[in-house]
């Protein structure tokens, strides 16, 4: 079957099927504005990144997939959990202990099925959504952005004109490569090795889909462990570039030499078996110093990327995606495509997501231990909690770090003296 003839211009095109993507162009297009939404590889495909946060609720609610969530049968994640480099496990944080409602459950997905969804959903609100296209670059007037160039399956090149140009384009960051704008976090260079595993040993009951994460015996790395359907377990492993690529072995050896530093995850995988191959992926944590301008705008991962050691990539895609879609709308209403009209939202958006970056950097403080100090200030398990969730963007949800910031500076002064 041939694929309809793309349009000559669009109000809105976004490059990128992953959550951020499909999120902007489900809601540009319920508004009734002519959106185009790119994928350069076959649909499903696969992608690591299965855990999500409970707050994702709220933008699978507005997306209007929430019925399709409930009617999967996805695994349910009701809790976290942590194991030190001891192998003492932290008491899982199960988030309806926190909040009783319906919210504090969410799901481990399968990104293929789950990013098939969401790409579904944006086609059924009336984007016109192409699979195995890629864009060869965005293209300017200026310092205005108004179409872009692609390429579809079957090698035709085209120019598209476009009111609004959305990167969406994960970690490849199209246009912030293009515009020189990442900013590389030194401090998180990292490396992420995983594998599918089949027969891990689970928890029974409400914490059997718990996601865990487990410190190595020097803390030089840790490992993820989050469970999925048909008894399939996503385990990966994530440490500093350096420490872990320099001078050793193929991705599964590297794999095994850490899993002999982790005596509580070599008990979980007795049984277990690799199903798939040890894929390795750069985990660079980073910044842009612009997101938005003149006729574009970034959303996900094309934004910035936060360690995924809590889970935040998925949601904070969702997010972003669904703040920038609104901007979008605004904009197309008032014929103002402007940098600053649509990145209103940039700023409050990076007030939430500060408060991730700050927990993620606290948790690579190798003589800081969160146990010890929640033991002091139990004050605060409520405020952990609420990151942990993704419960970030409102006022005070950084209130833990009053006294957290000064127990990170003790613990580094004791550990120096």
């Amino acid at each position: 079957m041939t694929s309809p003839a793309f349009k000559d211009e669009y109000d809105c095109i976004v490059i990128g099927a992953g959550p951020g993507g499909s999120a902007t162009a489900a809601m540009v297009a319920q508004a009734g504005y002519q959106t185009l939404l790119i994928e350069r590889e076959k649909l499903p495909r696969f992608h690591v990144g299965e855990s999500l946060m409970p707050e994702a609720f709220w933008c699978f609610e507005r997306l209007g997939i929430l019925d399709k969530m409930r009617e999967s049968d996805f695994i349910r994640k009701k809790s976290v959990q942590f194991v030190s480099h001891s192998g003492r496990e932290s008491n899982p944080f199960f988030f309806e202990k926190h909040d009783p409602r319906e919210n504090s459950t969410t799901w481990q997905v399968e990104r293929a099925e789950f990013d098939k969804l969401l790409y579904d959903n944006a086609a059924e609100h009336g984007a016109d959504c192409r699979d195995e296209t890629r864009v060869l670059d965005v293209l300017f007037d200026g310092d205005q952005a108004i179409g872009v160039t692609l390429q579809t399956s079957d090698g035709n090149r085209l120019s598209i004109a476009g009111k609004v140009v959305v990167d969406a384009t994960g970690l490849s960051a199209l246009l912030a490569n293009k515009m020189n704008l990442k900013q590389d976090d030194p401090d998180l260079r990292k490396i992420a090795i995983w594998s599918y595993f089949e027969n891990a040993e689970r928890e029974t009951g409400p914490h059997g889909g718990a996601t865990i994460i487990l410190h190595t015996e020097k803390k030089d790395s840790w490992f993820w462990f989050i469970p999925l359907r048909n008894n399939i377990t996503s385990i990966g492993v994530v440490g500093d570039r350096e420490y872990m690529l320099a001078g050793r072995g193929k991705p599964e050896e590297i794999f095994a030499e850490e899993l002999r530093l982790c005596s509580a995850l070599q008990g979980r995988l007795g049984q277990a078996t690799a199903t798939e191959k040890y894929r390795v992926a750069r985990e660079f944590s980073y910044t842009t110093s612009q997101q938005s301008g003149p006729g574009w705008v970034l959303v996900g991962d094309a934004f910035g990327f936060i360690d995924p050691i809590y889970s935040s990539g998925v949601y904070f895609a969702l997010k972003s995606g669904l703040l920038a879609s609104d901007a979008i709308v605004a904009g197309l209403q008032a014929d103002d495509i402007s940098g600053e009209q649509l990145g209103n939202w940039i700023a409050g958006y990076g007030d939430g997501t500060q408060w991730i970056r700050k927990l993620v950097a606290a948790y690579y403080v190798n003589p800081f231990s969160f146990g010890q100090f929640l033991k002091m200030h139990p004050q605060y398990t409520g405020d952990l909690t609420d990151l942990l969730i993704g419960r970030i963007f409102h006022e005070g949800a950084g209130r833990i770090f009053d006294d957290l910031d000064p127990a990170i500076k003790k613990a580094i002064a004791s550990e120096n003296e």
